[in-house]
């Protein structure tokens, strides 16, 4: 981490207190959201006495039984068995305990079990309704260990999800409670705040979550989490800034690239978008230096036109070419390639894609070792 990034992660989380006080008076999570958001914490470090009083919290706020239920099942995919598992034998307790009180919970929505269609693609469908991402490429670990992506896809985000009676945004204030009270996974939960704030959760509210970790769980990973929270605000305020800083560029950049097939940052305008008529789209990608594609093909090949900056091309089995202003590089239809950005300009390129014959095939990342040869 260098100077000017610590200094900047410094000043959020000094801000970040004030920020909670300052915004989200307006902008709480509703305590039916906080309740899920606390028994997600309690359940995730085994804090049963903590877990007991937010359940009562819970059914006192309104939260329905199956929907406790239907958390406590979610968690045991992030927080394991065990901990899922003494979280549910708390909650027969809780429940015993108002019902000989006379207290009557509502039982609410009950959950439907996924009983036809084809697991693994409805859980690419569910993954892709949380992330806005279709086509993902295969993570790292579904390389090394392949059995573990189909369970993903087949069990938590297919069986699971699709059992309803929990939101998803519910599900994610659920996981990120859980990931930054468990500690030690800040790319996970980062990815799940990211995909939590798509669904409606907004900064405060996650604020508010990293400060019920400080008081209620424990306060070194309550700053932990709020260093992860500060370095993805500190992240997106710096691509905010370039975003709407394009100068006397030709084109504004556009929007951030989401799609996990890029490395480093990149933005994109499409200036025609494919469609029944015509069957091209030209879009104008901008990479921060160093940003790539992974490698890829187009059925039938693509035309880069080279505007500004210092970028590469490369086919496989080819050398790499270095692009710069004017340059335009033509590519063969199936034929593996990336491009991108050198080391110390942004690259601006135009992008012309024939989707004729079908989208762009993504394979692996370039790696640093292919990127610096």
């Amino acid at each position: 981490m260098n100077y000017n990034f610590r200094s900047i992660l410094f000043c959020l989380l000094i801000v970040v207190p004030l920020t909670i006080s300052a915004q989200s008076e307006n902008e709480k999570l509703s305590p039916t959201e906080y309740s899920i958001a606390r028994i997600s914490a309690a359940t995730a470090t085994g804090d049963l006495e903590t877990l007991e009083d937010a359940l009562n919290e819970g059914l006192d706020n309104g939260l329905s039984i199956n929907k406790i239920k239907e958390e406590l099942v979610h968690l045991y995919a992030y927080t394991g068995f065990p901990r899922s598992l003494m979280a549910i034998n708390t909650l027969t307790d809780v429940l015993e305990d108002r019902k000989e009180k006379g207290i009557e919970d509502e039982a609410g929505e009950k959950p439907k079990d996924l009983k036809e269609g084809n697991k693994y693609e409805i859980g690419k469908e569910v993954l892709a309704d949380l992330t806005g991402v279709e086509n993902r490429p295969k993570a790292g670990y579904a390389k090394t260990v392949p059995i573990i992506e189909v369970f993903l896809k087949e069990h938590l985000f297919a069986d699971i999800f699709k059992r309803r009676v929990l939101s998803y945004k519910e599900r994610e204030i659920a996981t990120v409670a859980a990931l930054l009270s468990m500690g030690g996974a800040a790319p996970m939960a980062t990815g799940h705040i990211k995909i939590s704030m798509r669904h409606g959760v907004t900064e405060p509210q996650i604020l508010q979550i990293v400060k019920m970790i400080e008081t209620e769980i424990d306060e070194g990973t309550g700053l932990e989490s709020r260093e992860v929270v500060a370095a993805l605000i500190s992240g997106e305020r710096t691509e905010t800034k370039a975003a709407t800083d394009d100068g006397e560029k030709i084109y504004p950049r556009g929007e951030k690239i989401e799609n996990p097939v890029f490395t480093g940052n990149a933005w994109v305008n499409f200036l025609v978008t494919a469609d029944e008529v015509n069957k091209n789209s030209v879009g104008v990608v901008t990479f921060e230096p160093g940003a790539r594609t992974f490698w890829h093909r187009h059925p039938n090949g693509q035309i880069i036109l080279a505007l500004s900056g210092e970028g590469y091309y490369q086919e496989k089995g080819s050398q790499k070419v270095i692009m710069k202003k004017g340059d335009v590089a033509k590519c063969p239809a199936d034929t593996p390639h990336w491009h991108g950005a050198g080391p110390n300009d942004d690259f601006v390129q135009i992008a012309i894609t024939s989707r004729v014959d079908g989208p762009t095939e993504w394979e692996d990342e370039v790696s640093d070792s292919q990127y610096k040869n």
